[in-house]
């Protein structure tokens, strides 16, 4: 991508299109297009076929999408299919129509099998059946994949994909509702704090292992595939190192100063048991994560705090 390249980030209000922008900002990229969804509602058709073909960008992150934690996701599974699936192929084909030199689709390590073996090679992809509760969010992610490849195949575009472990950071949903494991539990320690409860619980058993990236980390792995990267093939995004539900809460309860036990729910589900992904092939081509997790966490809490102060005033 040259300086002077018109880009745009879709999903820019999000937690990783907003890493995004700021990584492109700090690269020198000045050239940066983003619209809110209340002026581009990307599940129309008509609406991004427009703004393609009046703004031309020449490279795409397609960061936007319908997210949410595994009751959302249970809870709904026809919205996360259907309004990503919209997303993705409004873009996509608007992308090619347009001729966008190069779009990077951030998708998600839900593409994977539920019973995959550990950590899980972009090889894995589609050899099981997907985790049941995030089913229509994972099938939603792996139709972006493919359609990167199938563009690729058909029409020659330089459309890549990359599967993303667990993502935190700021700008994340805190909602008690629909947030991720990161956000609601550092939401649920903070308040747990505060109203000095004894104890705060963690649904499932904590066992269940996952491995998770800082938001800026993600932004600059899709900016490094972007310069690096052009190929048909999934490339995956993460840690190796998994944790286990348990032990990111001991370290979030730490952070957030809560003073209490832990309790667990069992009656919760914990979803797949093990989510790592293996990252040997984007380390090989010489990139690696720069924040860890505690780092990483204390920077989300802090973030936490901004947006709680914020709301206060």
């Amino acid at each position: 991508m040259e300086k002077q390249d018109k880009i745009y980030v879709a999903g820019h209000g999000g937690m990783v299109g907003s890493a995004l922008v700021r990584k492109l900002k700090k690269e020198g990229y000045e050239n940066i297009i983003v619209r809110t969804h209340k002026e581009l509602d990307l599940s129309c058709q008509e609406a991004v076929e427009q703004f393609f073909a009046e703004e031309k960008p020449d490279y795409v992150f397609l960061a936007a999408a319908k997210v949410g934690g595994i009751h959302a996701n249970e809870a709904a599974p026809a919205d996360f299919l259907r309004i990503n699936v919209q997303i993705e192929m409004n873009v996509m084909w608007a992308a090619y129509k347009n001729h966008v030199k190069k779009l990077c689709f951030i998708g998600s390590g839900s593409i994977y099998p539920v019973n995959c073996p550990q950590p899980m090679k972009e090889e894995y992809l589609l050899s099981g059946p997907f985790e049941r509760k995030n089913e229509g969010y994972g099938i939603a992610k792996m139709v972006g994949t493919k359609m990167c490849e199938y563009l690729n195949r058909q029409y020659g575009t330089d459309f890549i994909a990359a599967a993303i472990c667990n993502i935190y950071g700021p700008g994340d949903n805190y909602s008690p509702e629909s947030s991720h494991v990161v956000p609601a539990l550092v939401r649920k320690f903070h308040e747990g704090k505060i109203q000095n409860k004894e104890k705060v619980t963690l649904y499932g058993t904590g066992t269940a292992v996952r491995s998770f990236l800082y938001a800026d980390d993600v932004a600059d792995a899709c900016y490094f595939l972007m310069e690096h990267y052009s190929g048909d093939a999934c490339i995956n995004v993460g840690h190796e190192k998994g944790i286990s539900i348990g032990e990111l809460g001991k370290i979030i309860k730490e952070i957030t100063g809560f003073e209490g036990e832990i309790a667990y729910d069992s009656h919760y589900p914990d979803g797949s048991p093990e989510i790592r992904l293996d990252t040997s092939r984007l380390s090989s081509m010489g990139w690696k994560p720069v924040y860890g997790l505690r780092d990483g966490l204390k920077r989300t809490y802090e973030d936490y705090l901004d947006k709680e102060t914020a709301t206060r005033l």
